[in-house]
């Protein structure tokens, strides 16, 4: 049955109706981690540190199209429950060809510096070549990695969460064969890697433009763009916080690296890649609900529904916090399991991952309250507090934790930086969880 924005959320058609972004964002998780699992497996511990150095640099690109999605979403979505949908079309519109014009400036940037941003980035001499080669071609389909992260989000405001699913099926799967055959079967190694995955980023960046410039059945489409500036400004505000978080978390990839590199050599790097990926995998369901569940917790903000919202509230944390429990106890008991099918035939550098996996799987008690937040309060327009989270979360405390811990504890210290920064990060999120409360008193005869 078709879910709409304006019904009453109980937890259990909150769940169905973010199950679709859920799986999306694991989707496109795994199949944004598989260069980094064949690589491993048919190229080496020096192709995944490649891998692993270029990862932070696409992740920052593709950051300006999350930011655009979830910031505009909150804009569009408000524009909705207010009935205001000719101007939601318009908004769409609008930030779509903003998102191309940036996503085009920025990857011919990236290709023209691929080598000293390698350098920066702590690539060795040993890997730079490979490194670069990866780099230049992963650029020539940035701008289509940016316009799946926007696009994510508009599919849930347009009532069309399902639609970004079978994008994120179709493209990681095309993603995944060729990875298969140039890495697996024709043994083309990183270059093949490249390739694939600027197949998959084509796949969902293309098709939802298709898609919203002819006539469809959903609440979105494309229409005549109206430049509006403050409603950019405020979608980049909005949005700042997914920002924050994308941005800071390829800075502390490059943080892990150059210090794990100067610690432990081309081993490190490999060591923190599969840990990262792994995180990267869990914390996609939390980051598909938060998704999912702005456009809900906009839409009833702008309808100034507060007992709706409080409701809302309610379930979402109840939610993120049962994931978040489930997700360390399957770290905790599977490590060994999960840290294989990066790396074979190296049990030195299995052992080494596995040690330090149980230790940084503990940030997974405390991320997802965290990750919500951020969403919640870009869905409230508060992309100040937003921001502040994520900032604090994702960078502040992160980078302090990498460059202190170690110097005390050692190595474990550099395990131990990211669930020490969760963990104080969850004190600021109910802080400001308790100065929102006062949403929850409005009614749509305030209006």
């Amino acid at each position: 049955m078709h879910i709409q924005l304006s019904e009453k959320f109980t937890t259990r058609k909150l769940l169905r109706f973010t199950m679709s972004s859920i799986l999306m964002m694991v989707f496109i998780s795994i199949y944004s981690v598989v260069d980094g699992l064949f690589v491993g497996r048919y190229v080496g511990s020096n192709g995944l540190a490649a891998v692993n150095i270029v990862f932070p640099l696409i992740m920052t690109i593709g950051s300006f199209g999350f930011m655009l999605g979830t910031g505009g979403t909150a804009e569009v979505a408000r524009a909705m429950g207010e009935k205001r949908d000719q101007v939601a079309n318009q908004y769409f519109s609008f930030l779509t060809l903003v998102t191309v014009l940036i996503g085009v400036f920025l990857s011919l940037l990236a290709f023209i510096f691929m080598e000293p941003l390698c350098y920066l980035m702590g690539a060795s001499e040993r890997i730079i070549g490979d490194s670069v080669t990866y780099g230049r071609i992963c650029t020539l389909g940035t701008v289509f990695f940016m316009l799946q992260g926007f696009f994510q989000s508009f599919f849930v405001t347009a009532e069309r969460p399902k639609m970004g699913f079978y994008l994120s099926i179709l493209s990681g799967v095309i993603n995944i064969f060729l990875d298969w055959l140039l890495v697996g079967v024709w043994g083309i190694g990183l270059p093949g890697a490249a390739i694939a995955t600027v197949c998959g980023f084509m796949i969902s960046g293309l098709i939802p433009i298709f898609y919203f410039f002819y006539k469809n059945t959903s609440r979105l489409q494309f229409a005549t763009p109206v430049k509006d500036v403050s409603m950019l400004l405020r979608s980049m505000s909005n949005g700042a916080s997914e920002m924050v978080t994308n941005i800071s978390r390829s800075l502390i990839t490059v943080l892990f690296n150059v210090r794990l590199m100067q610690l432990l050599g081309e081993d490190g790097v490999a060591a923190i890649s599969v840990m990262l990926y792994i995180e990267f995998i869990f914390t996609a369901v939390l980051i598909g609900f938060s998704i999912g569940a702005a456009p809900v917790i906009g839409y009833h903000f702008g309808a100034r529904n507060g007992d709706e919202l409080k409701k809302l509230h309610q379930s979402c944390l109840k939610i993120v916090g049962m994931v978040s429990i489930v997700m360390f106890i399957l770290s905790e008991l599977a490590a060994s399991v999960l840290v294989s099918i990066f790396i074979v035939s190296n049990p030195t550098l299995i052992e080494l991952t596995v040690q330090g996996f149980r230790i940084f799987a503990i940030s997974f008690l405390f991320c997802g309250i965290n990750i919500f937040a951020s969403a919640y309060f870009t869905a409230l327009g508060n992309g100040r507090a937003s921001a502040m989270i994520s900032f604090i979360r994702t960078l502040f405390l992160q980078v302090i934790m990498i460059l202190v811990l170690p110097q005390f504890l050692g190595i474990q210290g550099i395990w131990m930086a990211l669930p020490v920064a969760e963990a104080l990060t969850l004190g600021l999120t109910f802080w400001y969880f308790k100065q929102q409360q006062s949403v929850f008193k409005i009614r749509p005869t305030d209006r």
